[in-house]
């Protein structure tokens, strides 16, 4: 009944842009006959609304992936290089926070570990918010980050990466094929900040899928309980995009193309030395305000992937 009516509003509002398109005709015709420039003005104005309305409208057509609609989840994991490497996770986490805020979504921290020094190893967001994943799926992949070390000595030029899973929010537990027999489940003692009683007990929790080998783990939440839900909610999503995936490949393996997301594909570069600038290797979109862009201004890049991957995917 969601989607249904999901469906209705979608498709009602095209029609109303239909009769809004009929009834401008008509007054066209009338202003020519009459020549009233006050009357082409005022259809000029209605004109130039219908064309914005349509260009959004035509944007909204590239969320239109199976699950597109979805709430997102994001992995964010620290590359090789220690520091370095999770500092630069630490500001992707910040970045995909201030998209979120500018977004008007909910975003929620459900999992943290945090570095040894500085930054984070890795870290699990949700984001909630109307076509959450399908924007969000455009940073799926692997992030590199060129500057001058903050954490050198010398100040010397260092590159860094870390690697952005995007995953699909499962709605219902029966979208995925998950039996109690399936699932390991571990508790263990966190190794994070966060009191004596984190300390001392073992309330993190650790669940894999035995069948594919897929995990997922928690230790941020104050109960083990409320662990085990979240490692719950992760591992569904893991298996949705295992799904998802696989159907890409087969699909891929027909048309005679596949790209795996693998540490060596970066799909996007940062470089604030020697100068400044933030290019995606996938639509050869750049711009110098790499401030900006990691402040939160993502839209245009994921604008541009988006229309990339017309007549790609389905």
């Amino acid at each position: 009944m969601r989607r249904l009516s999901a469906l209705k509003e979608e498709t009602g509002v095209w029609r109303r842009l239909e009769r809004r398109a009929g009834e401008v005709m008509e007054i066209v015709d009338i202003s020519l006959q009459e020549e009233d420039a006050s009357l082409q003005q005022e259809v000029q104005s209605e004109i130039d609304r219908m064309l914005a309305e349509l260009d959004r409208l035509d944007f909204e057509l590239l969320l239109s992936g199976e699950h597109d609609s979805r709430n997102a989840l994001i992995a964010i994991h620290a590359g090789a290089g220690g520091t370095e490497s999770q500092d630069w996770a630490e500001m992707l986490m910040r970045m995909y926070l201030r998209w979120a805020e500018r977004q008007g979504y909910k975003a929620e921290v459900l999992d943290t570990s945090p570095g040894e020094e500085a930054g984070i190893k890795s870290v699990m967001l949700e984001m909630k918010g109307a076509h959450a994943y399908g924007y969000l799926r455009s940073e799926h992949g692997v992030h590199r980050l060129v500057r001058l070390s903050p954490f050198d000595s010398d100040h010397a030029r260092h590159t860094s990466f870390a690697l952005v899973e995007v995953l699909p929010e499962v709605e219902q537990a029966a979208e995925v094929k998950m039996s109690p027999d399936d699932l390991k489940v571990e508790a263990f003692r966190s190794s994070g900040p966060g009191g004596q009683h984190m300390q001392k007990t073992s309330s993190a929790v650790r669940i894999t899928h035995i069948p594919t080998g897929l995990m997922a783990s928690c230790q941020s939440q104050r109960s083990q309980h409320q662990n085990k839900e979240v490692a719950l909610k992760v591992l569904q999503a893991r298996l949705l995009e295992l799904e998802g995936a696989k159907k890409a490949e087969e699909r891929d393996r027909l048309k005679g193309e596949h790209t795996p997301a693998a540490w060596g594909n970066q799909i996007r570069s940062y470089v604030l030395h020697p100068y400044k600038m933030v290019k995606d290797h996938r639509t050869g979109l750049e711009t110098g305000n790499a401030a900006a862009v990691l402040d939160g201004a993502l839209d245009d890049f994921m604008e541009a992937y988006l229309r990339s991957q017309i007549g790609k995917e389905g």
